[in-house]
């Protein structure tokens, strides 16, 4: 009885006390460590690309890395070359590639192509992982070109009249040529030649009269125009092809 009674009155005080006995005390509960987040990549965005260089058999091609793995890439990269579109988007039937250095800033030239040709290209990286996004085309040099260049003779209040040198830069002989330009102002022409010109608004083209044509490597020729207008331009941007 007494060994009762000391045990209900220690009860009783401690209730009274606000206490608690070691055995009764609630056990603070031990925190879970979080796992460490997985980085939420998106598919890709590592890179960017642009054509720095043509020739008749080779196309240069420079890129940058934006990031490095898991979210990115690491170079080398490896640069494939597709025929069409079409097989370019399917990774399919690659006619040529060209692998980088070491930089995440660099360019790749590719070789032994053929001339005035559109390829497409896309990227993959040292571990074979296709970059989904970039994908754009690039045209090879055509081995027949030409360059055209302008000279104004003389001029007057209402017109001027300008010689125009053709020549084949390119690395076969021209059969054929064609000089276009786009006017600034008013002018018209009144009269040409060595040329046959046409024009449509503001658009101008001159093409080879039936005698001069043919330019062999290097070769030059001219024709001649006559302009009337209201202001004398202080020279003309032409473009010259085959």
């Amino acid at each position: 009885m007494l060994r009762m009674f000391l045990a209900v009155t220690a009860m009783a005080l401690a209730t009274w006390t606000g206490t608690t006995t070691t055995a009764e005390a609630t056990a603070t509960p031990t925190p879970t460590p979080s796992a460490t987040p997985t980085p939420a990549c998106p598919p890709a965005l590592p890179i960017t690309a642009n054509v720095t260089g043509a020739t008749t058999t080779s196309l240069t091609i420079s890129y940058f890395i934006f990031f490095r793995p898991p979210c990115g890439y690491d170079p080398p990269m490896t640069v494939s070359l597709f025929t069409s579109r079409e097989d370019a988007q399917q990774w399919r039937a690659a006619v040529a590639e060209g692998v980088s250095g070491p930089e995440r800033n660099g360019a790749v030239t590719i070789d032994r192509l053929t001339p005035d040709t559109e390829y497409w290209y896309r990227f993959t990286d040292v571990d074979g992982r296709r970059d989904p996004y970039v994908i754009a085309s690039a045209r090879t040099a055509s081995p027949t070109s030409c360059r055209a260049t302008a000279t104004i003779d003389t001029h007057w209040g209402g017109g001027f009249v300008a010689t125009v040198t053709v020549r084949n830069t390119g690395t076969l002989p021209l059969d054929r040529w064609r000089v276009s330009w786009r006017w600034s102002g008013d002018e018209r022409i009144q009269a040409a030649w060595g040329g046959v010109a046409e024009t449509a608004g503001a658009d101008a083209t001159v093409r080879n009269a039936s005698y001069n044509g043919t330019l062999a490597l290097d070769g030059a020729t001219t024709f001649g125009l006559l302009v009337s207008t209201s202001a004398v331009p202080d020279g003309l941007t032409l473009t010259c092809a085959r």
